[in-house]
């Protein structure tokens, strides 16, 4: 078993560099990985159409997808989300993204809370994945 913390180049560095975008276990049937919490902000940080879930909803898959393809994943190979909406009236919204990206069946495992805010003002979801991806995958 092999543990790294990782910043890849498919997606902006964390701002202010204050985490790893994801924890890497390697193990000997594949990798899995965690992925740090993600909210939808620009290349330089900024918050995306602040107190908006589905624009927010979309960019942090879009990152979520560029840090899985850093590993070969991509939205496929995701096992659990959990999120974390400031408002879940939202969820209606957040939903429809999440049902658009995800079409397997069953969808991934999943769990969801309110929280009273996040850290970075008009951010209203904050995401965090864990994906697996098989040893014998091409990457």
């Amino acid at each position: 078993m092999k543990l790294t913390l990782d910043n890849p180049h498919t997606v902006a560095a964390p701002f202010g560099d204050r985490f790893a975008h994801v924890a890497r276990l390697d193990l000997a049937g594949g990798t899995l990985l965690l992925l740090a919490g993600q909210v939808g902000v620009d290349d330089e940080g900024r918050v995306v159409a602040p107190g908006d879930v589905v624009a927010q909803s979309e960019r942090i898959f879009e990152i979520v997808d560029g840090v899985l393809a850093a590993y070969g994943a991509g939205l496929a190979d995701v096992l659990h989300i959990r999120s974390f909406l400031t408002d879940l009236d939202d969820l209606p919204g957040y939903a429809a993204v999440r049902r658009r990206l995800f079409t397997g069946a069953p969808p991934p495992a999943s769990t969801t809370v309110e929280v009273s805010r996040l850290f970075l003002p008009g951010a209203v979801i904050e995401v965090e994945v864990t994906a697996a991806v098989p040893a014998d995958r091409p990457r």
